[in-house]
């Protein structure tokens, strides 16, 4: 189900005409999960208001907008609850306390999830920057809180679901916290782009206190934003002739990572569009080896028409 941008939040901006629009330094994600529920910040004796309303022009409150039109299925399972700070115009807070915004995520699935949701902050009718949040393992049928901490902004007149992601709990990334039980960290760092080729890396770490042997590639499965299996993509060990040059086709070597080093891998591949439906993976499953615990990521794959995808050797990280 898509929903329609919502109306004007008839808010002002206190940004100068022909500022830089600069989003402020943001402190990391406050986590709850089940186990764990945050409390969350109350605006004065008001509630936030809902989806696309209007706020008077002495409330000059924050308005939490519906979803924009591309935020995901599970974008209809978050919704905004408090929005707070010096700015948000909800009275009574320090003109340099920061905005921070409250939300919710309902789990309507059947195995715990773990949900990450970006959001997009808006001055004066654009879009002035991002902050995400992360919901640990929810519980099906439950409902997981937490509080995004944005650091201090302009005045934001609005604030809506930019982006709205899910992975099972059992295997969400541990990029932080304790050790996983497969004794190692799996995650996707930043992407690269040039002229239509596309580039995600992998990186995995030992943070067990034994060695980790590698020999060979990642397994990778693709599934859509419904977490539905992505069929048709030919998944090559290599750069599966997508491109040349890219050490995709490096010989491979065995390695074994002691407690605390680092290997690193990546996807390839083009979002050319031509004839046809273009793919969209944002989900990918991540074997390390056979028999390894698989991790799920967010490599947010455009494969456009070309139905390809390489996978690289893993290397140890320098």
């Amino acid at each position: 189900m898509r929903t329609s941008p919502p109306g004007p939040s008839g808010c002002r901006s206190s940004a100068r005409p022909g500022a830089t629009r600069r989003l402020a330094p943001v402190a990391g994600p406050v986590l709850a999960g089940t186990a764990a529920v945050l409390l969350l910040a109350g605006c004065g004796t008001q509630t936030a208001a809902t989806a696309g309303a209007r706020t008077s022009p002495e409330a000059a409150c924050v308005v939490p907008g519906d979803p924009v039109h591309d935020a995901g299925p599970d974008a209809q399972d978050v919704r905004i609850t408090s929005l707070t700070g010096g700015h948000a115009g909800c009275g009574g807070t320090a003109p340099d306390a920061p905005l921070r915004v409250g939300f919710t995520v309902a789990n309507h699935g059947t195995t715990p999830m773990t949900y990450a949701i970006t959001f997009t902050l808006f001055n004066d009718g654009g879009a002035w920057g991002t902050v995400q949040g992360e919901v640990a393992d929810v519980a099906p049928g439950g409902t997981g809180r937490a509080v995004v901490d944005a650091g201090a902004q302009p005045r934001i007149d609005q604030v809506r679901v930019a982006k709205a992601r899910s992975v099972p709990a059992a295997e969400a990334p541990a990029a932080v916290g304790p050790c996983p039980p497969s004794g190692v960290r799996l995650t996707a760092t930043e992407e690269s782009a040039a002229m239509g080729l596309r580039v995600r890396g992998l990186r995995l770490t030992n943070c067990s206190d034994r060695p980790y042997r590698l020999d060979g590639f990642p397994r990778v499965e693709l599934f859509d934003e419904d977490h539905d299996a992505v069929t048709g993509v030919a998944i090559a060990q290599g750069s599966g002739g997508i491109s040349t040059g890219t050490g995709f086709d490096d010989p491979v070597r065995a390695l074994t990572l002691a407690p605390g080093q680092s290997a690193t891998s990546g996807l390839l591949w083009r979002n050319t569009v031509t004839d046809g439906t273009p793919v969209n993976a944002p989900y990918a499953r991540i074997y390390a080896k056979p028999g390894a615990a698989p991790v799920m990521v967010t490599p947010e794959l455009d494969l456009g028409t070309t139905g390809k995808l390489g996978v690289g050797p893993w290397r140890k990280a320098t």
